[in-house]
C-alpha cells in the first residue's frame, strides 16, 4: 500500500510543525512522529528563545557577536546574520499564534540573562518555555485541515526517487506502508542516545541524519557535540533532568566537592562563560580534585522567587530529594545537543534537490563549535520558515506523478542481536565525552564499523530496534571517524 503527499515532514517538534504552518494551504501535507505528539527535544527546551524583539538596549549585532564568540568562530557568518536579523518576524508570528512569553508588571515582555549573552534577549515562560511554544504549534497545526499527523509511527527508511521522495513506515500495529512526496522535511531532532547519558528524549536517535546519509546527502561537523555543564547527577538514569542555563544567568554558583567555587580559576565570565568553557573547566576541575561531585547552588536567593522563576526545576528536583532553595544540588555535564548535522543552505535545503532539513537534525552553520544558549528553538523557527518559503517557491516545477520506491522489511528474518546500543553509547561515553580521546576514539570506530557492516547485511528484519540500533551505529560511525582523522 503506498500514499501520495506533496510535503513529508518526518518529526513534530517546533521545527517541523512550524514549516507546516507556513507551507501553503493548499498542499498535502504528512507529519511523522516517532512516538507520542509530546515526546521531543523542544518540548524539554527550559531557558527560552533568544531573539532582538522590541529592545531598546539590545541589537542584531550584540546578538550576533555574542553567537560568534560562543560558537569560537567557526560559525557561517551570513547564517548567524539571517537568524540574528531574522528573529524578531518569527517572534512576532508565534505570539500571534498564542505563544505567552511572561512578561514584567508594566505589561513588557521578561528577557533573562544566559551564558554568553552579553544582553538579557531571553523571552521566556518560566522555564517550560519549549513546552509553550511546542504545544501552541500543536494546538495550531491540528486545526489544518490539510496537514495529516501520524503518531507512534516509525521511519523506517527513505529513497530518492525521480519524482521526489518515498520513506518507509511502520505504525503501532506493525503495518508497512510506503508514503511518496515532492519535498522531503527531516526534522528529526538530536543523537542524544547515542551516549550513555544525556538530557535528550527517547526519540534523539539520529534518524534522519542516518538516512540523509544513506540517501548521499553531505553530512557535516557531526563531531560538533555540546555537552551541557548542569545537568542534574543522580548517577542512574540515562536521561539525566537538565537544569537550565538561566539559573546560572540568575546568579548561581558552581561549587566543586570541597563546596568551593573554582569557575575564576578557568575563565573570567565565570558562571556565565558559554556551555563548553564551563563543561571543559568542570571536568579538568574533576581531574584535579580526582572527583566527579559538583554542585550548583542558588539557594542564597530569595527562596519564594525561586519557586516561581523555575517552578518545574524546583519541582523535580524536589521529587529528587533536593531543595534548590535551601542546599546545593548535584550536578555534571551531560550530552545536550547538536551543533553539526544534514548541510544545508541558507533555505534549509540540504545538497539533495527538494530534501531539507531543520532544526537540530540539520547544519546551518549558525552556532559554529558550540551552541549559545537559547539560540536553538530561534534556529527551528527561522530556518524551517525559510524551508518552507522555498518550497512555495519551486511549486510551478513539480511534477503531476508520484514514483514510489521499493523497500523490504525482510519480514521472517531473525532479530538484531542484543546489545548493540548498550556498547555502542559506551565506546561514544569513553572516546568522546567533553575532552577527546583519539586513541579511544580509533578503536572504538574499528568496533563500530563491524556492527554498521553487520547490520547493513541484509540479514535482520526491519523492526523498531533495528532502526534505532541502525541509527545510532550509523551516528557513531561519523563522529568517531571526523574525531580521528
Amino acid at each position: 500500500m503506498s500514499v501520495n503527499y506533496d510535503v513529508i515532514i518526518a518529526g513534530c517538534g517546533a521545527a517541523g510543525l512550524y514549516a507546516a504552518l507556513n507551507l501553503p494551504e493548499n498542499l498535502n501535507i504528512l507529519i511523522l512522529c516517532k512516538r507520542e505528539l509530546s515526546l521531543c527535544n523542544s518540548m524539554l527546551a527550559q531557558g527560552g528563545i533568544a531573539g532582538v524583539y522590541n529592545s531598546p538596549s539590545d541589537n542584531i549585532q550584540y546578538h550576533q557577536n555574542d553567537t560568534l564568540i560562543a560558537g569560537s568562530f567557526k560559525n557561517n557568518v551570513d547564517a548567524v546574520h539571517t537568524l540574528v536579523s531574522e528573529a524578531a518576524q518569527d517572534l512576532e508570528n508565534i505570539i500571534k499564534l498564542g505563544v505567552d512569553f511572561d512578561k514584567n508588571p508594566d505589561g513588557t515582555y521578561h528577557r533573562t540573562l544566559e551564558g554568553g549573552h552579553s544582553h538579557h534577549r531571553i523571552f521566556h515562560k518560566a522555564d517550560a518555555t519549549g513546552k509553550e511554544i511546542t504545544t501552541t504549534l500543536l494546538g495550531n497545526v491540528q486545526k489544518l485541515p490539510n496537514v495529516k499527523i501520524m503518531d507512534n509511527t516509525f521511519m523506517c527508511d527513505a529513497k530518492k526517487t525521480s519524482t521526489g521522495y518515498s520513506v518507509f513506515l511502520k505504525d503501532s500495529d506493525n503495518n508497512y506502508t510506503t508514503a511518496n512526496c515532492h519535498f522531503l522535511i527531516l526534522a528529526t531532532g538530536g543523537i542524544g542516545r547515542v551516549y550513555q547519558f544525556t538530557t535528550n528524549s527517547a526519540i534523539a536517535t539520529g534518524d534522519g541524519i542516518t538516512f540523509a546519509y544513506e540517501m548521499g546527502a553531505k553530512i557535516k561537523n557531526l563531531s560538533y557535540v555540546q555537552f551541557h555543564p548542569t545537568a542534574f547527577n543522580n548517577r542512574a538514569t540515562r536521561e539525566c533532568f537538565l537544569i537550565s542555563e538561566a539559573v546560572r544567568g540568575e546568579g548561581a554558583y558552581l561549587l566543586n566537592c570541597h563546596k568551593e567555587r573554582f569557575m575564576q580559576n578557568y575563565d573570567e565570565r565565570l558562571e556565565l562563560a558559554p556551555r563548553d568553557v564551563v563543561s571543559h573547566a568542570i571536568v579538568l576541575e574533576s581531574r584535579k580534585q580526582n572527583s566527579t561531585d559538583f554542585y550548583l547552588d542558588i539557594s542564597y536567593k530569595d527562596s519564594e522567587f525561586l519557586k516561581n522563576r523555575f517552578p518545574m526545576i524546583y519541582k523535580n528536583l524536589l521529587e529528587q530529594g533536593y531543595d534548590m532553595t535551601k542546599e546545593p544540588v548535584p550536578i555534571f555535564p551531560c550530552q545536550h545537543y547538536l551543533m553539526g548535522g544534514i548541510d544545508v543552505d541558507s533555505n534549509s535545503e540540504t545538497t539533495l534537490p527538494n530534501l531539507y532539513a531543520c532544526g537540530e537534525c540539520s547544519h546551518t552553520g549558525v552556532h559554529g563549535s558550540n551552541r549559545l544558549a537559547s539560540n536553538s528553538l530561534l534556529e527551528a523557527l527561522v530556518f524551517s520558515r525559510r524551508a518552507a518559503q522555498n518550497i512555495a517557491s519551486k511549486l510551478d516545477s513539480v511534477p503531476a506523478d508520484f514514483e514510489e520506491a521499493e523497500f523490504d522489511a525482510h519480514i521472517g528474518s531473525e532479530n538484531i542481536p542484543a546489545g548493540i546500543r548498550t556498547e555502542t553509547r559506551k565506546i561514544m561515553q569513553n572516546s568522546y565525552f567533553v575532552i577527546p580521546d583519539k586513541a579511544a576514539a580509533a578503536e572504538g570506530v574499528k568496533r563500530i564499523e563491524e556492527i554498521r557492516n553487520d547490520l547493513l547485511s541484509g540479514k535482520y528484519e526491519v523492526t523498531a530496534d533495528y532502526v534505532l540500533a541502525k541509527s545510532i551505529v550509523t551516528v557513531a560511525y561519523i563522529i568517531l571517524n571526523e574525531v580521528i582523522q
